[in-house]
């Protein structure tokens, strides 16, 4: 079995006894590949995932330079959450920012090895806590647009990390102490009053199992740009990387736009 396709960030789905089911370009549901030799040959083609143009070489996760200078799915609020101007009518493209970023968006809490604090859009929840490997997470304040989602976020910068250590959560490595519920209510007590009011009253913590056979102790980084093909066992699927035995990951959304065959249960 093979497949040809430019590879995007996999649509993940979670299910109702909180495991995720993952496909390749919203279709192929690769989950019934873990366990299963596989092979993924990179063919040299690189495609804007914004404009579609041919380029010799990928910015930020899949743009040509182009995208990368230009587009709004490419702006600096993206990163800066805090910078966005989206409820003032400006951005790169006011009318793509006013449809994506003047709308609520939840701050939150997430455990991905340690706990971390994040944003993204209502809409976003749970995959981006899928996207991010949380083994948990919970929402904590809900705001009118990502501005004040990226303020609140910068506030809570000196008590909680914002980025997610890939490597451990790769490996597993999950403080069991963390208690998302309880961590959240002592923020309450303590965050200053313009921020408390946007404080949600949703307590449900969100539990995620991801479809993992075995966690690498050790993490080997695939690079398809130096490697152009790879195969082996895939042992799992956690965040947005493929698990491979001998302790190899690759992280997809990085190759986002990048032609590529997966071939299935093939003598290699």
């Amino acid at each position: 079995m093979t497949h040809k396709i430019e590879l995007r960030k996999m649509p993940v789905v979670l299910n109702d006894d909180n495991s995720v089911s993952y496909f390749i370009n919203g279709r192929i549901p690769i989950n019934q590949f873990i366990g299963k030799e596989i092979k993924v040959t990179f063919h040299g083609n690189i495609y804007c995932i914004a404009c579609g143009r041919k380029t010799s070489k990928s910015f930020s996760q899949g743009f040509c330079f182009p995208c990368f200078k230009n587009s709004p799915l490419n702006s600096e609020c993206i990163i800066n959450p805090e910078l966005c101007k989206a409820h003032l009518g400006e951005g790169r493209d006011p009318e793509w920012e006013e449809e994506h970023h003047n709308k609520p968006h939840y701050v939150y809490l997430a455990a991905t090895d340690k706990v971390k604090v994040g944003i993204t859009r209502d809409t976003q929840i749970p995959t981006r806590w899928i996207d991010q490997g949380a083994s948990e997470a919970i929402k904590l304040a809900k705001t009118p647009n990502r501005y004040l989602a990226g303020v609140i976020e910068v506030a809570l910068k000196d008590t909680f990390d914002d980025k997610t250590n890939w490597q451990s959560m790769l490996k597993n490595n999950i403080d069991e102490s963390i208690d998302l519920l309880q961590t959240k209510h002592e923020l309450e007590k303590i965050l200053p009053g313009d921020i408390a009011q946007y404080i949600c009253d949703e307590d449900e913590v969100t539990h995620i199992s991801y479809p993992v056979l075995e966690y690498p102790k050790k993490i080997k980084s695939i690079n398809l740009d130096k490697d152009l093909s790879f195969s082996g066992k895939l042992m799992g699927i956690k965040g947005q990387y493929l698990i491979m035995d001998n302790e190899r990951v690759i992280n997809i959304r990085k190759y986002a736009g990048y032609e590529v065959s997966i071939e299935v249960n093939t003598d290699f």
